[in-house]
């Protein structure tokens, strides 16, 4: 039983008009910038259930059928990912951010030193695992047409379904240049068309199980081959198809279109941590009964991967039919269209657009638009990738070496795990690393197996598949070096993922990274911690300005070229003129561009340009080849005489090292032994006194014991400040930072200090901001620094009427403390070296202490994220100001307000 082409063309019609009219608005209300609801993590998740394409929404069930509860596997890694790691892929989100990438090819050349190599060869891989799932969604489509339809012509079929698939994608993928501005109408339908296939599945599972009389039955009598397919569950094929899948949800260049490039928000990743694994569920709730079901009642020799449609078609539902035909076509199509875009813009960034540039006649190059010109090879792009895909299709004219492409593609993209988790996890992973893991990597996995899966119709004869190139056994294929026996899948996954990491990792550890390298690793492995604009390893040059608007007009377009130039122009404060070509700008510049064209291209660009070079857009594009060859001769010439020098170098800082740690060593042992030999001789004599035999009477008995005990405190009081310094410099003390009312903590200092200030005469002021000032500290600690510095300023002050000031002010990041007095303060001469331990200013006028109690407090301070400073003000006085990071509510409260610290000066 089929349906009738006109009802089916007419409801596919519908369909895809329907898709073209919400892409076609999503896009216009996103240009007049409407897009809050575009920005809900629903969508975004939603988008992501790009992954379920036709292969999961049919070959799930035939999977199921043939080979049980394996299926599972291919829904068990991602769900996996988001759940357990989904960390990582809020890194990468960061780090897309950041750098403005627009692939995982770009992110990798970004990565390692923006190589253009690598870019290439990641470009290269992903096209290929690429092409030939783009036609297993063309035949799983051309396929579910003929069933519900009864049609024979796949060919036509075929052809006018790539087709459309072209025109949506270059209709609504390539309507602007940077990939940082979204593809919005492309999100928009994928979501919608992941409500479609979800329902369409779960309404047939409903069917099925509804049809047999409820899951008991489907479930009856059920060999368990059937559940087990036969196979050893569990065991190393488990494991690996479970990580291939894992390794897919981040490295297909379609998921990392959506899931990277296109979020809006990486707070969108909490929700999708768990709402895309509760999507998956819902995916394969109803395949194993569908896959039973199927077995039980349809013919013997129906093929198990058209169940989702054989099935109602054999109950007479031709609307549950034409709805599991859409759900199917849903699967297909979202995965193509964005499969094509993020591979299209990979080959335009990375391919075809050095390659049209070195064509072009050098005054077209000049007078061009590279913007018309960028757009024209991303949509051609587009339309070749997909072309490859029906090209392929045909070739392969639906053989049984399509059905399996699927695992296959997983593997291959695979082979970007170990520079990329290298990349963003180890500064050390250089360039020549990851291109020889992945070169490698990829050329392995398609010797032992992509070209085998074709059974010897491509490339590799059947003969040389069964017995190895000259009949070698050990360079079998899917028996290399004699371990034969192993699922193919499991052995390809071993040698070709196990040399690309063992490759990765020795290669960088054997190779040095240049300059630029080292930059991006940082930046890449320090992302969450990096704040502010980037620097650049680059120089200016004799870089014009106007040359670098030029090129910018050229990519960008006029329009957003101009914003761009009068933004920097504004941050330098320049007004309307043109900016001053500086490190900051030059890289501001560099990173705009990565959106449009990619960071490899767009840091070859600006390098030629910032180096003087003559504006022509020809000799722009001779770049890659070029730094190559400079970086190499570069390395040559050096290598040897900078090894030397760095050692000696180094050597040289360690001596140096041990010299002032030496000299430390021995300062620091003079200054203890000094400062305990005071007490310790006080306290010898007078219990000498009080051992010898003669009379002492009773009231210099008592004294002397007073003046052994008052000694012992305090030789008792300077081995606890040691301890204490001790363990603040070696970052072991024990701080409970927290929010704290600074307020309080200050009156509870003058509090305990206020008997001694009476007694001396000395008046202490305040002037605290009237709204509570919260701050993120010790308490006790921040009591132990203020009781010192306060002690000192009454202890200290000489003048005739003795005042002390303090101050509590802030700003959004921080809170200052000013300890004020009139008594003159720390003179310029002692400032350099009041913090030093046992130091002591001139000014003291004889006041026991050790010297410890500044070095203290400031430790303490910078132990809390806080410091302590010694300030001048204009009439050469000194004064103490405590420094402290704010708390987060009154960080909110003062950017609000936008409250100042407060001025040093007065007293």
């Amino acid at each position: 039983m089929s349906l009738s082409t006109d009802v089916l063309l007419l409801a596919c019609g519908a369909y895809v008009t329907a898709l073209f009219i919400l892409a076609f608005l999503v896009d216009r209300a996103a240009s007049r910038g409407r897009t809050a609801w575009m920005r809900s993590p629903v969508v975004y998740t939603l988008s992501i259930s790009v992954y379920c394409t036709s292969w999961t929404f049919y070959g799930a069930v035939g999977s199921a059928a043939r080979n049980g509860l394996e299926f599972i596997t291919i829904y068990l890694g991602p769900t996996l990912v988001f759940i357990g790691w989904w960390w990582i892929l809020r890194k990468l989100v960061r780090i897309g951010r950041e750098h403005r990438v627009t692939s995982i090819a770009d992110l990798l050349s970004a990565r390692y030193g923006k190589s253009p190599s690598l870019a290439v060869l990641v470009t290269l891989i992903a096209l290929v695992a690429t092409t030939p799932y783009i036609a297993l969604q063309l035949q799983s489509v051309t396929r579910s047409y003929q069933v519900v339809s009864g049609s024979s012509d796949s060919f036509i079929t075929a052809f006018w379904i790539a087709l459309g698939m072209a025109v949506f994608a270059v209709l609504f993928g390539t309507r602007n240049l940077d990939a940082n501005e979204r593809h919005h109408g492309v999100v928009a339908a994928v979501a919608v068309e992941a409500v479609v296939k979800l329902v369409a599945l779960i309404a047939v599972g409903v069917f099925v199980v509804a049809s047999a009389g409820g899951l008991e039955a489907i479930f009856a009598d059920v060999p368990t081959e059937v559940v087990y397919g036969g196979k050893e569950i569990f065991g190393p094929r488990w494991a690996a198809l479970t990580f291939l899948a894992g390794a897919a949800i981040i490295c297909l260049p379609r998921q990392f279109q959506v899931t990277v490039v296109e979020n809006v928000d990486e707070r969108h990743l909490a929700t999708a941590s768990w709402l895309f694994p509760a999507y998956l569920f819902g995916m394969c709730l109803f395949i194993m009964p569908i896959a039973i079901f199927g077995l039980k009642t349809l013919p013997e020799g129906s093929n198990p991967d058209l169940y989702v449609l054989t099935l109602p078609l054999a109950e007479g539902r031709n609307d549950l039919a034409l709805l599991a035909f859409i759900g199917g076509f849903s699967s297909a199509t979202s995965m193509v269209i964005v499969a094509a875009i993020a591979v299209s813009t990979m080959v335009s960034n990375h391919i075809v657009m050095p390659i049209a540039l070195r064509l072009m006649p050098a005054s077209e190059a000049v007078s061009g638009d590279l913007r018309n010109l960028l757009l024209t090879t991303r949509r051609l792009s587009i339309a070749g990738v997909l072309a490859l895909g029906f090209i392929y299709f045909v070739l392969s004219g639906g053989s049984d070496a399509l059905a399996a492409i699927g695992l296959i593609a997983f593997a291959g993209v695979a082979q970007f795990i170990p520079c990329l988790i290298g990349g963003i996890f180890w500064r050390g992973a250089t360039r020549p690393g990851a291109l020889a893991g992945l070169s490698i990597g990829a050329a392995l996995w398609a010797y032992t197996l992509l070209l085998p899966s074709f059974d010897g119709t491509i490339l590799m004869p059947a003969d040389m598949i069964a017995n190895g190139p000259f009949g070698i056994a050990l360079l079998k294929p899917e028996g290399l070096l004699g371990l034969a026996g192993a699922d193919p899948l499991v052995h390809a996954l071993v040698w070709s993922l196990g040399t690309n990491v063992v490759v990765f990792l020795s290669v960088s550890a054997l190779t040095q990274q240049s300059a630029l390298d080292r930059l991006q690793g940082s930046e890449f492995v320090d992302v969450f911690r990096t704040t502010g604009p980037r620097g650049s390893i680059m120089s200016t040059g004799e870089a014009r300005a106007e040359d670098l608007f030029i090129l910018a007009q050229r990519i960008l377009g006029t329009g957003r070229a101009q914003v761009l130039f009068d933004e920097m122009a504004a941050e330098q404060g320049r007004g309307t003129t043109m900016p001053q070509p500086t490190v900051q700008m030059i890289a501001r510049l560099e990173r705009e561009l990565s959106g449009s064209i990619g960071a490899a291209s767009a840091h070859a660009m600006v390098t030629r340009i910032s180096g003087a070079a003559p504006l022509s857009v020809t000799q722009l594009i001779d770049i890659a080849d070029e730094t190559q060859r400079l970086i190499e001769t570069s390395r040559a010439l050096t290598q040897k005489s900078g090894e030397l020098e760095q050692a000696a170098n180094q050597l040289r800082v360690a001596n140096e090292r041990l010299r002032t740690l030496d000299a430390q060593r021995n300062d620091f042992l003079s200054q203890v032994s000094h400062e305990l030999r005071t007490p310790m001789t006080s306290i010898r004599s007078f219990s000498e006194i009080l051992l010898e035999e003669r009379s002492v009477d009773d009231l210099d008995r008592r004294r002397f014991a007073r003046i052994i005990h008052d000694e012992s405190i305090r030789l008792t009081g300077l081995l606890d400040e040691i301890l204490d310094l001790g363990q603040l410099e070696a970052g072991r003390a024990d701080m409970r930072v927290k929010d704290i009312d600074a307020g309080r903590v200050i009156a509870s200092a003058i509090a305990t200090l206020t008997p001694i200030a009476e007694s001396r005469g000395v008046r202490i002021m305040t002037e605290i901001d009237p709204e509570r000032l919260i701050v993120r500290a010790d308490p006790d600690r921040l009591l132990q620094v203020l009781i010192n510095l306060l002690s000192n300023a009454i202890k200290y002050n000489v003048a005739e009427g003795p005042e002390v000031l303090i101050r509590l002010g802030g700003h959004p990041g921080n809170a200052v403390i000013d300890i004020l007095d009139n008594g003159g303060g720390v003179l310029r001469a002692d400032a350099v070296g009041i913090f030093d331990k046992f130091t002591r200013g001139s000014n003291t006028g004889g006041a026991q202490g050790a010297g410890l109690g500044l070095p203290i407090s400031r430790a303490i301070m910078r132990a809390m994220d806080g410091d302590l400073r010694l300030e001048f003000r204009r009439d050469d006085t000194s004064f103490f100001r405590v420094v402290m990071p704010t708390g987060r509510g009154d960080t909110e409260r003062r950017a609000q307000t936008g409250a100042l610290p407060h001025s040093a000066e007065g007293l």
